[in-house]
């Protein structure tokens, strides 16, 4: 007799549930949005029905780029690269916009407005950005995967602006075919003890719960990832009291 037993494979890759999670993340942004937006069709809404609705937008612009994130990480543990050339400029005034977008949207839309790199510096400083381009490196156009290194500086600059005491800095030079990226805050450090193990999913300083869940936990292991499969290295330069300096370097 033939064995009709239906055999289960048990093994459901994360990124394929992942997928799945973008459509009802769209919808809920999308009904939100149109409640915000068109209360000539929905009916008015009070300050506090508001406040509520731009929280919910916020918080599905969050999970929609941790989802974006963990597709990213398994399209690079595949070895997918879709490389493109594109301008430091561009990469830093996305991931900035990107992050400020979560806070401040009217800020934004004077980021989007900033024409040369002295206007931007000058838009960045008060905010506690500081930006150190050569800008002939600021203009140049390099070639990689324009998503994988927007995630690795994305990362870094949310990890660096949640221990800021007062700024943040990302500088950026081509050396010997070699894109160096360095992001620096000027918080508490990480002390010698904790510098391995930032670096695993869902560790963070302090290690509660809480800012696990507020971290993601997936930044700088996910930086690690995206690194290593692009034959990228990272560096760390920090201590007690001292800040941190992440320093990144990926092959042209």
């Amino acid at each position: 007799m033939p064995d009709n037993t239906i055999k289960s494979d048990n093994t459901i890759k994360t990124e394929i549930l992942v997928h799945d999670l973008k459509v009802p993340i769209s919808v809920i942004d999308a009904g939100a949005k149109s409640m915000l937006n068109r209360q000539e069709v929905y009916g008015p809404l009070t300050d506090k029905q508001v406040k509520v609705l731009k929280r919910i937008i916020r918080n599905t612009l969050t999970t929609q780029r941790l989802v974006n994130d963990v597709l990213e990480l398994g399209r690079s543990r595949e070895g997918v690269m879709i490389t493109s050339d594109f301008p430091i400029f561009e990469l830093v005034r996305s991931v900035l916009i990107e992050i400020f977008d979560l806070v401040d949207t009217d800020f934004v839309e004077t980021i989007r407005k900033t024409q040369s790199y002295d206007e931007l510096v000058q838009t960045l400083e008060p905010n506690g950005v500081r930006l150190s381009f050569d800008k002939k490196i600021w203009m140049t156009k390099v070639h990689l995967d324009y998503a994988k290194v927007k995630q690795i500086l994305r990362n870094l600059v949310t990890n660096a602006f949640k221990h800021k005491a007062s700024f943040v800095e990302i500088a950026g030079k081509i050396i010997e075919k070699k894109l160096f990226l360095k992001i620096k805050d000027d918080g508490k450090g990480i002390p010698p003890a904790d510098q391995q193990k930032i670096f695993e999913t869902y560790f963070t300083t302090g290690s509660s719960i809480e800012n696990a869940i507020e971290s993601h936990g997936l930044g700088l292991a996910g930086v690690m990832v995206l690194l290593k499969d692009m034959g990228g290295t990272l560096v760390l330069d920090s201590d007690n009291d001292q800040g941190a300096e992440f320093v990144v370097t990926i092959p042209l």
